[in-house]
């Protein structure tokens, strides 16, 4: 076997990490795919036989690459979504490979892959990097073109935004949590009479521009709610604003998010926000652990 072929045994052996490493960075498995297909030229073109440790030298090439590529992605303008996508009975299809792209949204976590999709480039990369794949801040240093001390930062920077800072205090958010996931398990069930144990009689739901359409009392809403059931499913719990509520995000691509207000054990009102300025202007992060 030449250097060649044992470089490319090895590259097999390492590409399902390397996948898994760049979609967390990347949100997509398309995108993913092509970043792993141009590490495999990149290695090939440079050659292994100096190299000592092939694992992390070719994660810093996957690293590298994303990094140009989130880059790249914050140059263009993002393509409006088109919410009919939703209407489509076996859900949205995002991707060349929906079945598999739901599967590893699933075991990252939709939430997840929203919120670090608010995170600038480096911070991403520094954050996946170590938080999840464990790797030294001096090889995320090379990658990023900074210092350890900064990469530290980096990650330690991303790590507070996905967190937040909840608006309320603990007990008050767990309590809210309560309510939002009760919602949303009566969402999912199509559920009336759960829905409207929820609900406040006269709960508002308002979406559309400036949130002007609005929908008013307990038994419309729940209606409306159980008719949009199939996109329950694609619904998480998350802070918005430091507050609980909803996104919706099929394989972790944020289409629309829900702001709720919640008072007692009942929610009171509901904001549907759908429009690319209104979502990118939203404080997104994690519910508690």
């Amino acid at each position: 076997m030449d250097e060649r072929d044992r470089l490319a045994e090895r590259f097999s052996g390492e590409r399902g990490r390397l996948r898994a490493v760049a979609y967390r960075m990347l949100g997509s498995l398309d995108e993913a795919d092509d970043a792993v297909q141009e590490a495999w030229l990149r290695a090939d073109r440079a050659g292994a036989r100096e190299v000592a440790n092939v694992e992390a030298w070719l994660t810093t090439i996957v690293g590298r690459i994303c990094l140009d590529m989130l880059r790249a992605r914050g140059r263009r303008p993002e393509s409006p979504v088109d919410l009919a996508e939703l209407d489509l009975p076996e859900g949205p299809r995002i991707g060349s490979d929906p079945e598999a792209e739901a599967e590893l949204a699933d075991s990252v976590g939709a939430a997840l892959l929203v919120v670090l999709g608010t995170l600038g480039p480096d911070e991403r990369v520094a954050y996946v990097l170590h938080d999840m794949f464990a790797v030294p801040f001096a090889e995320i240093a090379e990658i990023v073109g900074r210092t350890p001390a900064t990469a530290k930062k980096l990650a330690s920077r991303a790590r507070a935004r996905l967190h937040g800072a909840p608006a309320v205090p603990a007990p008050e958010l767990a309590r809210q949590y309560r309510v939002v996931e009760a919602f949303l398990a009566a969402s999912r069930e199509g559920d009336l009479d759960a829905l409207l144990a929820v609900l406040s009689p006269d709960v508002v739901r308002r979406r559309g521009p400036a949130l002007r359409a609005e929908l008013r009392g307990a038994e419309a809403v729940a209606r409306e709610t159980v008719g949009n059931r199939h996109r329950a499913r694609y619904a998480h719990p998350a802070l918005i604003d430091g507050a609980p509520g909803l996104l919706l995000a099929p394989h972790g691509r944020l289409l629309l998010a829900l702001r709720l207000e919640i008072t007692g054990s009942r929610v009171t009102e509901i904001a549907v926000i759908t429009a690319p300025d209104d979502l990118a202007a939203l404080n997104l992060s994690l519910p508690p652990r």
